[in-house]
């Protein structure tokens, strides 16, 4: 980065300033006079027009009336280049764009403030380039490590990803560009994911697989909500009653629009009468689309009222008069110095510290002449690859370029490729087979690098077309015979730092065993290379923390264990209920690789003296839990303090520990602090199915501080009256 400190200081707070300047200026009653206005000089063609796709990324408006195309564009890692009807790019030099990390590394920084950041500048991006819906953030639970989507999504912790969710669409929403959450919901595998229906308890949908849902609509304020491919418990989530008008327009009183994922839609009067408000898709010609000329068809026959179709067109207009129709909307900023600043915050505390066991790390930057950069990640771009959104990014650092930036200057970085990752989903199955095999002449020119080097660093895991949208990985093992690279490099020289790249678990356990340093990095966005070395180097303490379980073998995982992955005859059974993640882990007491909420520090850090501020409390009250903090060792550095909850005695099957507040703070050298966790004892309520209402059971529960899941440093006492 080569902004100074003073001008950053000044970039975030402009930024903060900006968002708070452009809210929304009609008020609700006249944005409603005005939707009822509009309705009032439609014909139902209009209206019907409005309802489906007429180009890849776009749906009418109706010209005549002054509405405008409603504009979508993809997504999680930032604003997509623009694209022709047939999906090939268009050509434009005016669609490169900031490249964000993705959703697993936001979620690795525990850190809404920053999430929220990340949402602002991506919004002003998607200003900038005059859209008006972002087809982010997307948020499903890492139910198997193997979904192709989980670098893409969040975590395996419904607390967790709640807290990001709602940071992230305030922050994209704060630009008067809607935030479409994603994907609605229990859309947990890409294997048969046009097929499958989930089949699961209430209680693990409403404790498990809604929450972050639920908080994006009610406290994110969210606009637009993506249905899923996938059935729940029989029906297409995009003409699901119970999902879409019971829960989400019922309950939750959702006000925005539901737009289908593309090509997710199966039926017209089932979509039409259930909930979904747009059918997006690329099929051509638009007019023979579900919620085209059928959907005429069906309303003249009297098999779907007039009165559902304006309720689709209202929110699309309600959506529209916070976005394009909008009074006073910001003009937008692409590329700038901020969002670089954001990205390189974001991607610096995302990075995670495995095993420091040698105290290789930082780098003693006096103490080598030369290091071998070794393997194909170090030279790798994430911003596009495999199926699915990806970015036309402005610019990437790649790993080698960010240590050349940071210390070429004084120590000579030899690279070697070690490895050939010369894998697409769409080749043959020989041909992945034999990518996945190691090169014995890149893996003896890596040797012949390390020996003559002081020290080593490897960089391993997979890229964007390994971890892809429409398929899932079939196994854990790290890929392209980078476990043999690692072997051979760290026999030739034991002073080897290993780096994996990845936005989900693999099986470390071979390297976690005979090598005593690794971190792990993620696809992290255009500032990647810059961040990586400033942890690498000691000019940033790495804070990142695991937003999911690694298992040390794949059937340790609970849909694994439980034979309920990928399913049979298009059913997925969720046997293992409420257990995902961590609860199942830490409940059936078994041992992770790496357990949820895990990550090192150049430092240490000691709890001490966790209180909460009163001993019994009843429903509705709020806890306030506090502790002290003390940095032990000599380097100033962030530590994310999680309290979980346990009941032990219970009528009911509970996790063993529950995630349930987490704070991120940053303790000078030396230094002790007070933390302060704030808890609503209504947060602890399981969900009882047979009354069909959330149930605060009263009893004793156990509050518990720690740096992990299984790192528990403080309990402390609470009674429930």
């Amino acid at each position: 980065m080569n902004l100074t400190v003073k001008k950053l200081i000044l970039a975030t707070a402009v930024v903060f300033s900006a968002a708070s300047l452009f809210a929304q200026s009609f008020t609700e009653a006249q944005i409603s006079g005005k939707i009822k206005e509009k309705l009032a000089q439609m014909t139902l063609e209009e209206k019907i027009g409005m309802l489906h796709a007429n180009g890849i990324f776009t749906s009418a408006g109706v010209a005549r009336l002054g509405i405008p195309d409603l504009n979508s564009d993809d997504g999680p890692l930032g604003v997509r280049e623009d694209v022709k009807p047939n999906w090939a790019s268009a050509g434009l030099t005016t669609d490169s764009a900031t490249f964000f990390p993705n959703g697993s590394a936001l979620a690795a920084t525990w850190n809404p403030a920053l999430a929220n950041r990340f949402g602002i500048a991506m919004g002003e991006e998607a200003r900038a380039r005059k859209k008006d819906i972002m087809l982010a953030p997307a948020f499903n639970i890492t139910r198997t490590p193997l979904n192709g989507r989980t670098y893409e999504y969040y975590s395996e912790d419904p607390f967790l990803n709640a807290q990001l969710a709602v940071a992230t669409v305030k922050g994209i929403q704060s630009q008067n560009v809607a935030a479409c959450i994603k994907h609605y919901a229990v859309n947990n595998q890409e294997v048969d994911r046009n097929g499958v229906s989930v089949d699961l308890s209430e209680r693990a949908l409403r404790e498990i697989y809604l929450p972050a849902f639920k908080a994006a609509v009610e406290e994110g304020n969210a606009w637009v909500l993506m249905s899923a491919y996938n059935k729940v418990r029989g029906e297409y989530m995009s003409e699901n009653n119970y999902m879409l008008n019971t829960i989400l327009k019922g309950e939750w009183k959702f006000k925005g629009l539901v737009m289908s994922d593309w090509g997710g839609t199966h039926n017209t009067i089932n979509a039409a009468n259930y909930g979904l408000d747009i059918e997006m898709g690329s099929r051509q010609p638009y007019n023979t689309n579900y919620f085209a000329d059928p959907l005429l068809a069906a309303v003249k026959a009297g098999k779907v009222t007039e009165s559902t179709i304006d309720d689709k067109v209202s929110r699309i207009l309600w959506v529209m008069y916070h976005t394009s129709l909008s009074a006073n909307p910001p003009a937008g900023k692409l590329n700038t110095p901020e969002h670089s600043k954001t990205v390189y915050d974001v991607a610096s505390e995302a990075i995670v510290l495995l095993k420091n066991s040698a105290n290789m790390l930082p780098l003693n930057t006096s103490k080598y002449k030369s290091i071998a950069i070794i393997g194909d990640n170090a030279t790798q771009t994430f911003h596009l690859g495999g199926f699915g959104a990806g970015v036309k990014a402005k610019y990437e650092v790649t790993a080698l370029q960010g240590l050349k930036n940071h210390i070429g200057n004084k120590i000579d970085l030899k690279f070697a490729q070690g490895y050939k990752a010369d894998y697409k989903n769409n080749y043959p199955a020989a041909r992945k087979e034999a990518a996945n095999k190691p090169n014995a002449g890149l893996i003896q020119q890596a040797v012949d690098a390390a020996k003559s080097s002081d020290a080593a660093i490897v960089f391993i895991g997979g890229n964007r077309e390994y971890e892809t949208e429409s398929a899932d990985r079939k196994t854990l093992e790290l890929p392209f015979g980078e476990q043999e690279l690692v072997d051979a490099v760290t026999a030739a020289n034991p002073n080897t730092i290993v780096v994996v790249v990845g936005g989900a678990p693999y099986d470390l356990g071979k390297i976690k065993q005979n090598n005593n340093t690794i971190v792990w990095s993620w696809y992290n966005g255009s500032e990647n290379g810059n961040a990586l070395a400033d942890v690498l180097t000691g000019k940033i303490n790495p804070s990142g923390k695991m937003p999911f379980t690694f298992p040390v073998k794949l059937d340790d995982s609970p849909a694994h264990a439980l034979k309920t992955y990928p399913g049979e005859n298009h059913k997925a059974e969720y046997k293992e209920g409420i257990l995902v993640g961590y609860r199942w882990f830490d409940t059936k007491k078994i041992e992770p690789m790496y357990p949820f909420g895990y990550g090192l520090s150049y430092t240490n850090f000691k709890y001490a003296a966790l209180h909460a501020n009163k001993a019994i409390y009843k429903p509705g009250d709020k806890v306030i839990a506090t502790l002290k903090l003390k940095n032990t060792g000599k380097f100033t550095g962030k530590e994310v303090v999680q309290l979980y909850v346990t009941k032990q005695v219970s009528k009911v099957e509970r996790a063993d520990k529950e995630l349930k507040a987490f704070k991120k703070v940053a303790v000078p050298a030396g230094k002790e602090i007070t933390v302060t966790l704030n808890l609503n004892i209504n947060d602890l309520a399981y969900y009882d199915e047979a009354d069909k209402k959330w149930v605060v059971e009263p009893g004793k529960y156990k509050l518990l501080v720690g740096s992990s899941s299984r790192d528990i440093r403080g309990e402390a006492e609470i009674t429930v009256k």
